[in-house]
């Protein structure tokens, strides 16, 4: 089974840079040094997903923490020490980094409950916990289980990773994953994890920008790639209109047939990811007021199914798309559409 490398930059990727003569030394060591701590970092989040998993495997009911999430923010300060020191006042603190993580990180909050009605990562009101400046220039952000990791990046290949508002996004459904379907990361369960994330990133970058299906760009992670990854020919880590685009540090197959065995999710993801995107611009207007309902749905009232497959999710979305807009014939149809272009 494949390990868990579940942060916003795939480590094949850190390694690629680690291992390319061509680049600096100091950012060949920044690449190597974030690929052998984001390695270390999955541990946590595995644990993580198996308590939660045992939890509610027992029967447990969450009882709701709060009527909404309260959202805390800690400075690591250039250690690799978890949460780190807590920052007082983030919503006005002096520091970019951890205002702009309080900030993206209450509107992940907001969006969840005005588009979806839910509560948090678990819907219970749990604290969303955000920890800034880990590492020296790591090149990763990720949700370990239990909270947000942010690093400032080497500022030549990635940037600060809170400039990536879908970045937030992405990593905190996770956390909503976790505590719903309870994807593993391997298979095809793997890939629908990451795709989910890309989906609700996505999502949540055009609901604050207030852009429709046809207008937004679909890239994931444009805003964190540095003048280096830049200078190379780098536009994002992923585009979900066209996963297989060589601009993106990550191009990824179009079709389920070309899936192969131990497959890292981030690339497994491609499929499911346009079958969304092609979903939401088929049908038109804002991608969470129809077409992420459906999916929001196929993810929060399937029960835990951890190796669930990409054809068994297909089904799902087209069986929720007929129930949830029994009279609109053409939601189910662009669902359709989108899975069929995919080979599903």
């Amino acid at each position: 089974m494949l390990s868990c490398t579940c942060c916003i930059v795939p480590q094949d990727v850190l390694n690629r840079f680690a291992n390319d003569k061509k680049l600096a030394p100091e950012l060949r060591k920044a690449a190597a040094e974030s690929a052998r701590l984001s390695a270390a970092l999955r541990s946590l989040r595995v644990q993580a997903g198996a308590l939660t998993a045992v939890s509610q495997g027992m029967g447990a009911h969450i009882a709701e923490l709060a009527a909404s999430p309260k959202v805390t923010v800690y400075d690591c300060k250039g250690t690799q020490t978890l949460p780190g020191t807590p920052v007082p006042s983030p919503k006005t603190s002096k520091d970019s980094t951890a205002q702009t993580s309080f900030a993206e990180t209450t509107g992940v909050a907001a969006f969840y409950k005005k588009v979806f009605a839910r509560n948090s990562i678990d819907n219970a009101g749990m604290t969303m916990m955000s920890s800034v400046h880990y590492g020296k220039h790591y090149n990763n952000a990720m949700w370990n289980g239990l909270q947000m990791v942010y690093g400032d990046g080497d500022g030549k290949l990635f940037l600060d990773f809170t400039k990536g508002h879908d970045v937030i996004g992405h990593e905190l459904t996770h956390g909503v994953t976790q505590h719903s379907l309870q994807l593993g990361y391997s298979g095809d369960a793997g890939g629908l994890n990451e795709s989910l994330s890309d989906c609700f990133g996505s999502m949540f970058k055009q609901w604050e920008a207030g852009q429709d299906a046809h207008t937004a760009d679909w890239l994931i992670g444009a805003d964190i790639m540095g003048p280096v990854a830049k200078s190379k020919g780098y536009s994002c880590l992923r585009n979900m209109a066209n996963p297989a685009d060589k601009s993106a540090l990550a191009a990824q197959p179009t079709q389920y047939g070309q899936l192969t065995p131990g497959m890292d999710p981030h690339y497994s993801s491609g499929p499911p990811n346009l079958a969304f995107c092609t979903a939401c611009v088929t049908l038109g207007g804002k991608s969470w007021e129809k077409i992420g309902q459906v999916w929001y749905a196929a993810l929060t009232t399937s029960g835990a199914n951890p190796t669930m497959s990409m054809p068994q999710f297909a089904a799902r979305t087209r069986q929720v798309a007929s129930q949830l807009f029994s009279g609109q014939a053409v939601v189910l149809a662009a669902v359709d559409k989108g899975w069929k272009l995919v080979g599903l």
